[in-house]
């Protein structure tokens, strides 16, 4: 449990890393975008969010720039440890009506889980709340690379790491890959490019640009999500496609430019 700004305590559910190299990709296809969706500028050490809910059970996502503290009670949590994550109130950032992502939990012992009048932040802006799952969008289609990246072994088995969609023959893909190139070339902005520990000396890669998202493994296959093909999953192909490089090649180059978790 933890102290609001206003003094009002906060119990703490859970909480999730914002920064350049770690941000939940539902707030955006990179880091600056992120934090304007949540109306703090791009710092570059990042952020804390710490989700949780108030006394009569109102839903609430603090902003703290203690980064550390936030990293350690993750960590803690994801070995299963308890961990007691109470920011200090000079850590405070902005607290924010409303939780950006689903939660399954609640606080035993007060109200449901709710938002809170519109404008009970401060901000004036209505309640932040996780994406629908009805419609395809950006979001949809960043959480869908998410989820390919989470469930890599099944997914390769299942579209396959041989083949797929040739890039000469699908042009929303070439478009995708050639602005994936680019970014090797003149680096996008923070988190547009975010590698990290694949196991096997390998590296998991996201990758996003406008209107597509990429995911890969350094040692193996990649796969495109595109706006224009709700729930699609595209294979990238192995081979030089036109003025493209091989898949292996884009791969490296991107992993050299990409940001890392520290």
């Amino acid at each position: 449990m933890s102290e609001e700004e206003d003094g009002g305590s906060l119990y703490v559910l859970t909480a999730v890393l914002l920064t350049p190299a770690q941000f939940p990709s539902i707030l955006g296809d990179d880091y600056p975008e992120a934090c304007s969706l949540l109306g703090v500028p791009p710092a570059a050490a990042g952020y804390g969010l710490v989700m949780g809910q108030d006394e009569e059970g109102a839903r609430w996502t603090v902003v703290v720039d203690d980064v550390s503290l936030v990293a350690m009670a993750i960590a803690s949590w994801d070995c299963g440890m308890e961990y007691d994550l109470s920011p200090d109130e000079r850590s405070i950032v902005i607290s924010l009506a409303g939780w950006p992502l689903a939660l399954a939990v609640a606080t035993a012992g007060i109200p449901d889980p709710h938002d809170p009048e519109q404008g009970a932040d401060g901000t004036g802006r209505v309640p932040l709340a996780p994406p629908s799952a009805e419609t395809w969008g950006p979001v949809q289609r960043r959480m869908g690379a998410d989820q390919i990246a989470r469930e890599w072994a099944d997914w390769s088995e299942r579209v396959g790491t041989d083949g797929g969609v040739a890039a000469a023959a699908h042009p929303g893909l070439a478009r995708a890959l050639e602005e994936a190139l680019a970014y090797t070339q003149s680096p996008p902005p923070p988190g547009r490019v975010r590698s990290s520990f694949a196991g096997d000396e390998a590296r998991t890669l996201r990758v996003d640009g406008p209107g597509w998202s990429l995911v890969a493994r350094t040692d193996g296959a990649a796969f495109v999500l595109l706006d224009e093909e709700p729930s699609e999953v595209l294979a990238v192909p192995h081979e030089a496609q036109g003025e493209l490089p091989e898949l292996s090649e884009l791969l490296a180059a991107l992993d050299r430019v990409a940001v890392r978790p520290a």
